[in-house]
């Protein structure tokens, strides 16, 4: 029994035949590990997927939350777009007011869309921008000079803190979208607009070296004639990947409280913590199902994790990739084998002190755990959070 830290989070996929993160010339994404080339899948390829997922566990469908935006363009879409219908507005106040915007949200190269970073930005955010804007356009509707000057003045520099940002925090919960609070956002313009990601997603690699090939296809033209039709009317190719991937999702329970909650880290254990159990009995679901994937409509990577373990504790996270840093067989019995041994290492030398379960869909044992279905799994992992403590 604990106080529960630290959720931490791994997880064996198995993907045949994919492309599941492309690099930018279009091939896998790959990384040295152990003097051997492993496939990889990027945290920020993961995180996407898990983010804009459409299902039944998806974390928009929590109550009580709001979404976000991720976009360079937020200003001209979602603030300055809608208000293109209010009457008697000059076109020159509604350019000047959004220039403005820009400079004040993405900083002195926020003027070109080449020079604004994709800044995340949450559905309280956009609506108080938005009210900011419908204020000040109509109240200069004709006033170019005035209207600039207004827009300028609303992020004016005081101590260093932007005052739109302390305004947000001051005037909504989850400022910055659920996104924000799970996976954090940082703001070069303003940092006082950062926030600390909660849950920290590490690169998925193959617990094996990697395995692929480069498959040639063709198109035949349907309307070839017969004369026609030994040629192609387009030859390519592309590269196909297969492997066993081992990943890792560490959830700052602190934080992550803290960032729903709007309480202080360390006033965690008296907050409301019922949002947050939602939240991670939801996300596990997420890591276990949704997979990533290029090439969706040739490969069809669809897959759910073939284990997952989680650990609750207070102690400082740590990964078990090290077991695969000697390849091991592309088999889930090996890769099993490999886990379960440097867990049991890892007890051995420092001690067990985090609760421990999991699943798996091979028969295994794990020193120190319970075998739980999917949604025994996840309703543990919430009830750790809702209570408190591990137990």
């Amino acid at each position: 029994m604990g106080t529960p830290r630290f959720l931490q989070v791994h997880t064996l996929h198995s993907f045949p035949a994919a492309l599941i993160n492309r690099d930018d010339s279009g091939l896998a994404k790959r990384m040295p590990f152990g003097g051997v080339i492993r496939t990889r899948i990027s945290s920020q390829c993961l995180k996407r997927h898990w983010r804009l997922a459409q299902d039944e566990y998806s974390i928009h469908s929590i109550a009580g939350t709001k979404g976000a935006y991720r976009s360079r363009n937020i200003v001209e879409r979602q603030v300055m777009g809608p208000l293109a219908t209010v009457k008697g507005v000059s076109e020159e106040v509604l350019k000047a007011v959004g220039e403005a915007f820009n400079v004040g949200i993405y900083g002195s190269n926020g003027t070109t869309e080449a020079g604004r970073q994709a800044l995340l930005l949450g559905l309280p955010e956009v609506e108080y921008l938005q009210e900011k804007a419908e204020a000040i356009v109509t109240e200069y509707p004709k006033d170019v000079e005035a209207a600039r000057v207004a827009a300028a003045e609303l992020f004016g520099s005081t101590r260093g803190e932007s005052q739109n940002f302390r305004a947000f925090r001051a005037s909504a919960v989850l400022p910055g979208g659920l996104e924000g609070a799970l996976f954090g956002r940082m703001v070069t313009s303003d940092p006082a607009a950062n926030i600390d990601a909660a849950i920290h997603v590490a690169h998925a690699f193959t617990v094996h070296p990697e395995e692929s090939e480069n498959d040639y296809f063709s198109a035949v033209d349907d309307l070839a004639g017969e004369e026609e039709y030994a040629v192609a009317a387009h030859i390519g190719d592309m590269e196909l990947t297969a492997g066993l991937f081992y990943g890792y999702v560490v959830v700052d329970v602190p934080g992550l409280v803290s960032n729903l909650e709007g309480c202080p880290a360390e006033a965690w254990l008296s907050a409301d913590r019922n949002l947050a159990a939602q939240v991670i009995h939801n996300l596990l679901h997420l890591i276990a199902t949704i997979s990533p994937g290029a090439k969706l409509g040739s490969t069809a990577p669809y897959g759910r994790a073939r284990f997952m373990l989680v650990e609750a504790g207070t102690c400082q996270p740590y990964s078990l990739a090290d077991a695969f840093r000697r390849p091991a067989r592309a088999q889930l019995e090996d890769a099993l084998d490999r886990l379960s041994m440097e867990i049991t290492a890892q007890d051995e030398n420092y001690g067990r002190k985090g609760i421990r379960r999991f699943m798996s869909l091979e028969d295994c044992a794990i020193s120190g755990a319970e075998r739980l279905a999917l949604a025994d799994l996840a309703q543990w992992a919430a009830g750790v959070v809702r209570a408190g403590e591990a137990k």
